[in-house]
């Protein structure tokens, strides 16, 4: 930021007794730093800061010595301009005493590289003369992550938009397949009555034999189920009882003792007695005093 030069006038009295010590430490940070006088004149730089200079061919001596840095960025034009003022007012605000410090990040892009910095301007600790330091950190990594982080997050909303379009989408589908689901079981049961239920009335006026007898009025009485509240008001526990269970519990519900069911469905009186008791627990009947039937006959009602 503000660091294409111009010329400007030599500072009086340049500090030149900085111990070796301190000029070690200068030029082993990272940060491009340079120490300015109260009036903006460049007193030192560290050698990040020349190495930079010289990479970016800046047009004067590469440690920019002499060289009054407000100028520097009072005189920047282009897209930089109001940036470069910002600084200039910054580092004023800092020699006056009006700020402690003055930062902000930059980009700095060249031809080759996009690059962004972070600059910090501060006073120098201790007595004597104002002296401002001025640094100038690459934090490229730091902003590059960032973008990738935005971009990252950004496929990730879109991701999430698409996936909520499509559960919409699927709500809209599972419901109107209910809606088509309903419509088709209301046009089964209406020509179950009409069709199916007539011819089995006739049947049973019939003079069958007495082993015959039961099979019709049995299949009579699961074909009326279907057109009344039994199943549906069962379908909540149909999703876990299987269709042999299901079968039972139409028996039960007819007043069937285990026996009979046994005798009809051909099954041992042990199976029988088994599918009770799976019956009243997926059913929820805990309290052994609920009677079966009556609870399958109630959900008839």
């Amino acid at each position: 930021m503000a660091r294409k030069a111009i010329h400007g006038q030599r500072s009086p009295g340049v500090t030149t007794g900085e111990s070796r010590l301190a000029r070690i430490i200068l030029d082993s940070l990272s940060a491009h730093v340079a120490i300015l006088d109260e009036n903006g004149f460049i007193l030192e730089t560290n050698r990040a800061w020349k190495a930079f200079a010289e990479e970016n061919r800046i047009g004067i001596r590469p440690d920019t010595l002499n060289v009054n840095y407000l100028e520097i960025c009072d005189s920047a034009g282009g897209d930089s301009a109001e940036a470069s003022s910002s600084v200039a007012q910054g580092i004023r605000d800092v020699i006056a005493g009006r700020m402690e410090e003055f930062v902000m990040d930059y980009p700095c892009h060249s031809p080759r590289e996009r690059r962004w910095f972070y600059m910090r301007v501060t006073r120098a600790a201790g007595p004597g003369p104002v002296r401002i330091v001025v640094s100038h950190e690459n934090i490229t990594a730091l902003k590059l992550a960032e973008e990738r982080l935005r971009r990252s997050e950004q496929a990730l909303w879109q991701e999430k938009q698409k996936l909520e379009e499509s559960n919409t989408a699927l709500r809209v589908l599972l419901r109107q397949r209910e809606v088509d689901q309903r419509e088709m079981e209301d046009d089964v049961l209406d020509n179950m009555r009409r069709m199916v239920l007539p011819v089995l009335e006739r049947m049973a006026r019939l003079p069958l034999p007495a082993r015959a007898r039961p099979l019709v009025a049995s299949l009579e009485a699961r074909l009326g189920d279907l057109t009344r509240p039994f199943l549906r008001r069962l379908s909540a526990a149909q999703a876990v009882l299987t269709p042999q269970e299901i079968e039972v519990a139409a028996l039960i519900r007819e007043g069937r003792s285990s026996k009979e069911i046994a005798d009809q469905l051909n099954l041992s009186l042990a199976t029988i007695n088994f599918h009770r008791r799976n019956l009243r627990q997926k059913l929820n009947l805990r309290n052994t005093r609920t009677n079966l039937q009556s609870f399958l006959m109630g959900l008839s009602d």
